[in-house]
């Protein structure tokens, strides 16, 4: 059973859960995601696995996921890609945001978002029980993506308009 620290406004750790308890609590919480550039500068983007929960065959960060509790986000951050591409990469701290997911009957769900980058020019071992594949993109291919209704994971498009500037039209 994984358990998850929840986290006031603040950011700071007031309590643990289950996965599920946090979810049907709507407690703030924490999320890692890694971004993968290669030398050209391409992002990589991991098409979720049509066997995960939440947002399965839609585009994501290279790799990403829960913070679990008593990890920091660079932990998480490590044990993601590790998991989710079989590679040890060194990452780097990008930012952290806010992030606040609307769902069923407009409930809102708070989560932080800490965004991670590495540099790495493939291949990746992945891991294809949660990952279908991963693939290299330009910010202009991955535009033309969204535009033309590939699906992409919601917290995706929150880190693609904020920090890279790309708008779904």
């Amino acid at each position: 059973m994984e358990f998850l620290d929840y986290v006031n406004d603040n950011d700071e750790v007031i309590g643990s859960a289950t996965r599920s308890e946090v979810y049907e609590n709507l407690l703030t919480h924490r999320i890692v995601h890694v971004i993968v550039f290669d030398s050209e500068g391409r992002m990589a983007l991991q098409m979720r696995s049509s066997k995960v929960s939440f947002c399965p065959l839609y585009w994501c960060t290279t790799a990403g996921g829960h913070v679990r509790s008593g990890e920091t986000y660079e932990q998480a951050a490590l044990r993601e890609l590790k998991e989710e591409t079989g590679k040890e990469l060194k990452v780097f701290f990008a930012h952290k945001d806010l992030y606040e997911y609307v769902g069923g009957r407009g409930k809102v769900l708070k989560k932080f978002l800490a965004t991670f980058t590495a540099k790495f020019d493939g291949p990746f071992s992945i891991d294809k029980k949660d990952v279908d594949r991963i693939e290299f993109f330009t910010l202009v291919e991955i535009k033309q993506m969204i535009d033309d209704g590939e699906k992409f994971h919601p917290e995706l498009l929150f880190l693609l308009e904020k920090h890279f500037g790309i708008k779904r039209a």
